[in-house]
Parts: C-alpha cells; sequence; structure tokens
C-alpha cells in the first residue's frame, strides 16, 4: 500500500497517494511528518520527535501530542484502513514510530541518489548521461526545504540539503564547460551567483564561461565584483584558484580555451582568428620600410596589426632577429581590469612602484556626468537665464568654461556678462518721463533677446544629447567616443600600476603589432614620425615642428611643454590631452625582443 504514496520535501511540503493530493493537516502534524521522512525504513523515538518539533518549549505530555498527531497522520496516509487495525505505513515498534515507505517514494533519497550516480558516470567519462541525471536531479527542486520549521534538526537538515544541491549545481557546470556549452551557461551561472554570492567555485565556473565566450571585459568585472564582496563584508580576499584564473584572463592564457569546440565561440571571435591567420609571415616590413618588398600575395602593411592576439607563423629562416619579425605581443583583454596596487602582483605584471612618469593623473580626460546630473545641470542653466531675464547668463556660461575648461565659453561668458551690464545700466539710466526713441527702443529689446532668450537657448544646446539631436550625430558614435575613451583610462591605470605593461602590451605605440586595445594612445616620445600625423587638430606644419623639436631638444615630459614648445594653439593642446603619453624613452638590452621591436632609443 505504501507503493503509492509520494512525498516531496525539497521545497513545499506536499503528499500523494495514488494521483490524489493528500491534506496533511496542521503545522505540528507536518512537522512530525517530516521528522518521519529525514529517517525513512529507521525507527525515530518519541523524545526525538519532541525535540525536533517543539525545541524551545515541549509540552509537558509530549508523547500524548505525538500520538496525536500521528493518529492523524494514519487517517491521510491509508485512507482505506480500518480504525481497529494496526497502520502498515505509520506503525509503532519498541525503538520509536517507522515510516514504511520505499525510499524512492521522497524526492529528497531520489536527489541524493541521483547524484551519487552522476558522480559515478562522470568518473567513469560518460559525461553526457552524467549531465542528464544531474538535470534530473536538480529538476525535483522546487524551493527551500522545510520552510516554517523551525529548530536545530531542521536547520542542520535544510542546511546540509541546499549544501547538496550547491555542490550539484557547480559540478553541472562543470560538466557543460568541460562539453563546450559556455556560451548557454553564462546566464544560469549569472542566477547562481546571484543565489551563492560567495562560493568561489561559481565565480570560478562564471569567469571562465564569460572569458570563453568572448568577453574577457565581463570576466574582469565579475572578478572585481567578488574581490570587492569578500573585502568589504570579510576581510579577506579571494582564494588562490579566483586569483590565478584572474591573471590568466589578463595574460590570455591560450590554455583557458584549449579544446573549447569552435561552437562555444561567437562569430566576431571566430572572425577575428580567421582574420589572424591572415597575417603576414615577415611583420617586420611594416617596421622596416626600407626592407624588401613582401611578396604580391601579402596584405598591405594596414593589415599586418591583428585585432586580436594571435599566435604568428614560424619565423623565416636566418639567424637576424629582424629577419624573423618580431616576437608576438602578450595578448590580454581589451578592457583591463587592475586589482589593488596593495596586494601582490599577477604573473606577467612585474612589481614594483608606479612610475611617476607614466600618467599625469590631474590631466586625465573629464569623465562625463552621469546622464540625471547632466540633465539637472541642464534644467537648472536654463531656467536662471529665463528667471533672471538674462543677467545670470554669464554665470551658467562660466560654470560650463570651467567643466569643459574651454576658452570660447569663456569668451561667450565675458560677452554675456558684458550685456548684462549694458542691460542694467540701460534700465538704470532711463528716463521713465521720456518716451524712447526707435532705436533706443530696438536696442534695449535686442539687448534683452540676446540676455534672455538667446542666452537660455544656447544653455539648452550646451547639453551633449540635444547637440547631439540637433546635428544629427548618432547614438552609436558617441557610444564608440565614451568607449574609447573608457579603454584610454584604463591604459593609463594599467601604465601607473605596472610600467614594465608599456613594453609588454605596446601602449601607446600604434605603429607596433599588438593586441591590447589602449583606446587610441600615442606614446609622444616613441612614435615614429608618419604616427604624429594622425594626431587631431595638428596641421602638417605643426607635425614637422613637433618632430624636429622632439629630434634636437630631447623628449617632452608634459602636455604643458609640449605647447610652450611648439607653440600649439590652446585648442590643439584640448584635443591632443586625451591621447596623448608622455612616457620616458625605455632603456632596452639590445638582445632582447622589445629591444627590436621599439627601434632605436631617439625617435626620428
Amino acid at each position: 500500500m505504501s507503493g503509492t504514496l509520494r512525498f516531496e520535501i525539497l521545497g513545499l511540503q506536499r503528499a500523494w497517494y495514488a494521483d490524489r493530493e493528500i491534506d496533511l493537516g496542521p503545522g505540528k502534524q507536518r512537522a512530525v511528518l517530516a521528522v518521519l521522512l529525514l529517517s525513512t525504513g529507521r525507527p525515530v523515538a518519541t523524545g526525538q520527535i519532541v525535540e525536533a518539533v517543539w525545541p524551545d518549549d515541549p509540552p509537558a505530555n509530549g508523547p500524548n501530542v505525538v500520538q496525536k498527531y500521528v493518529a492523524g497522520l494514519r487517517r491521510v496516509l491509508e485512507p482505506d484502513r480500518s480504525p481497529r487495525t494496526p497502520g502498515q505505513v505509520l506503525s509503532l515498534t519498541d525503538a520509536g514510530y517507522l515510516l514504511r515507505v520505499d525510499p524512492e517514494a521522497v524526492d529528497a533519497v531520489r536527489f541524493e541518489r541521483g547524484v551519487q550516480a552522476a558522480r559515478r558516470r562522470h568518473e567513469s567519462g560518460v559525461t553526457e548521461q552524467a549531465l542528464a541525471e544531474l538535470t534530473a536531479a536538480l529538476d525535483l527542486w522546487h524551493g527551500e526545504p522545510f520552510t516554517g520549521f523551525s529548530g536545530a534538526v531542521f536547520e542542520a537538515a535544510r542546511h546540509r540539503l541546499v549544501e547538496l544541491r550547491a555542490v550539484a549545481l557547480e559540478t553541472r557546470a562543470e560538466l557543460k564547460l568541460e562539453s563546450g556549452r559556455h556560451r548557454e551557461l553564462v546566464g544560469e551561472l549569472v542566477e547562481l551567483v546571484a543565489e551563492f554570492p560567495v562560493r568561489e567555485r561559481l565565480r570560478h565556473q562564471y569567469m571562465l564561461a564569460l572569458y570563453r565566450s568572448g568577453r574577457q571585459a565581463e570576466a574582469l568585472a565579475a572578478y572585481r565584483d567578488i574581490d570587492s564582496l569578500l573585502r568589504e563584508e570579510y576581510g579577506i580576499g579571494p582564494g588562490e584558484a579566483l586569483r590565478e584564473l584572474h591573471g590568466r584572463i589578463l595574460r590570455a592564457d591560450p590554455t583557458l580555451t584549449a579544446g573549447v569546440p569552435e561552437t562555444g565561440w561567437p562569430a566576431s571571435a571566430s572572425a577575428a582568428r580567421q582574420a589572424e591567420n591572415r597575417v603576414p609571415a615577415d611583420p617586420s616590413a611594416d617596421l622596416h620600410p626600407a626592407a624588401p618588398a613582401a611578396p604580391p600575395s601579402a596584405p598591405p602593411p594596414a593589415q599586418a596589426v591583428p585585432a586580436q592576439a594571435s599566435t604568428p607563423p614560424p619565423p623565416a629562416s636566418g639567424p637576424s632577429p629582424q629577419a624573423s619579425g618580431p616576437l608576438p605581443q602578450a595578448a590580454v583583454p581589451p578592457y583591463a581590469d587592475l586589482p589593488s596596487p596593495l596586494y601582490p602582483a599577477l604573473a606577467g605584471l612585474p612589481t614594483g612602484p608606479p612610475s611617476p612618469f607614466a600618467v599625469d593623473q590631474s590631466r586625465r580626460e573629464r569623465q562625463p556626468l552621469p546622464t540625471w546630473v547632466s540633465t539637472t545641470a541642464t534644467v537648472a542653466g536654463t531656467l536662471l537665464p529665463l528667471l533672471s531675464f538674462g543677467t545670470g547668463t554669464w554665470l551658467v556660461m562660466l560654470a560650463y568654461a570651467v567643466r569643459r575648461r574651454s576658452r570660447r565659453l569663456g569668451l561667450a561668458a565675458v560677452g554675456y556678462l558684458l550685456t548684462a551690464v549694458l542691460l542694467v545700466f540701460m534700465i538704470a539710466t532711463d528716463d521713465l518721463e521720456k518716451e524712447d526713441s526707435a532705436a533706443e527702443a530696438f536696442l534695449g529689446l535686442g539687448v534683452l533677446c540676446l540676455c534672455w532668450l538667446v542666452g537660455a537657448l544656447h544653455v539648452l544646446l550646451l547639453n551633449r544629447w540635444v547637440w547631439g539631436r540637433v546635428t544629427g550625430r548618432p547614438q552609436a558614435a558617441q557610444a564608440c567616443d565614451e568607449e574609447r575613451r573608457v579603454r584610454r583610462e584604463q591604459a593609463r591605470n594599467l601604465l601607473h600600476r605596472y610600467p614594465s605593461a608599456r613594453l609588454e602590451f605596446a601602449i601607446g605605440r600604434p605603429d607596433l603589432p599588438r593586441g591590447f586595445d589602449d583606446g587610441g594612445l600615442v606614446d609622444i616620445n616613441a612614435v615614429p614620425d608618419h604616427v604624429l600625423a594622425t594626431l587631431p587638430g595638428l596641421t602638417d606644419a605643426q607635425r614637422r615642428q613637433v618632430a624636429m623639436d622632439r629630434w634636437v631638444r630631447g623628449p617632452y615630459a608634459s602636455m604643458e611643454e609640449l605647447a610652450a614648445r611648439c607653440a600649439l594653439p590652446l585648442a590643439v593642446v584640448d584635443g591632443l590631452r586625451g591621447v596623448l603619453l608622455f612616457l620616458p624613452l625605455p632603456v632596452l638590452p639590445t638582445d632582447t625582443p622589445a629591444a627590436v621591436e621599439a627601434g632605436p632609443t631617439v625617435p626620428r
């Protein structure tokens, strides 16, 4: 008769007799049944039931109360039993009450056996069958077990089952990673990381799945999240496995994707790898224009720099390093998320004090304000000229000039100030008893409109979103500019913490093959003259002047020194400030690959 009973405790407690759900009665009666289900096939003493169901305030006549609830359970579990017939499903023995049901009738038992079966299949090398076993076992869960029950017995059982489920989820994720299903696994791991925020194995799998899906920046951001969480909440750092994976992602360790099926990569990554296969066999042709011409089948020099880090073809025969081309740059993700300099450096990024010459911290690009701040400033700035009848327009223009470091806006502020002074003077000297001439009335109205309406419109157009709508510049271009700005900031951060990264990743050297995207930074002291022609705002004469001054007087130490030595206009200086690096000339051994790529010490 017990073979027709089924019980669920992995979630809301429920029971079925055949295909009919059973009403298990009040909460304490359900708790008694839960205690018996935890010991299916084993007798449970009455005292143990009392201690589990009433942990804090047991009733004086505990055995009688337990007997009462047992009688209620017998009525619902054996509805066909005669009142005087001994119970077959729930019976009383010398050792206590015994629930005689098939262990497979309890979903928690089926879950544990399914996990054990999946583990055995995995050890036998049958990954797909192990994955199917685990999925079927995890599908038995419908919520947190023993909800509404308190006490040490239920807490221990709940913790044990939840821990088994977490391990099973981690094992299933591991099996999916082994079978190359990392792309479909990312969404599942997002939910699991939110459910178990401090389980490092899930974080490890999440980072690895993101990286194998071509999402290196998000993988590094996931490490930053767990690092911040552990340090802020518990005062500890991530474990060795997570730190090692973070370092390997920063170095773009090729073993992280070794053996991953091609279907696991996004189309963009596959296309990038196909482009890498077309890299010419002699990259030195791009670095040394005087070298012999490449074969007709080789792509033009502009195509020689791969979009991502790649493994170059075998070098050409010959003893000269230049004949075989430079060694490949160490590949890193496009977004370099960095650990705190207070902690040990990762492999591949040497330790050492930050370089005081690497980044001009006070002269970094201004980060755009959040949207709500920008909108609030625009509304307030537009209302001020309207409510002050134009006399406060110059204040708004002055604030924008300081924020954007714009000489034009500063001159506009001065113009609005003079116009406001003229308006106030005209009002103060106006004779109310004398009728103004048409010229005076037209002049006064024009000055008022210039300060009032034109000023308010000018402030409104200073909002970048409004200006983009008016000029028709697509938001995609603005988003691309913002992405490049972020990459430049991250490259500067990398240089500040690890000065040696400038050579390892060729930061600021668009003329060299590299896999690191620095957002278009240019090392003004190291790049060849032809790269100077690509700098924004420089005329051909200014470019020649910069190159000659650098050759004669040596490297530049700052943006201000460049502007003073070459007499560059302020508008050009503001345009170059975000893209230029002022790094000291590297001193390298002549036999190192980096020295071969860097060329002569003094740029020509």
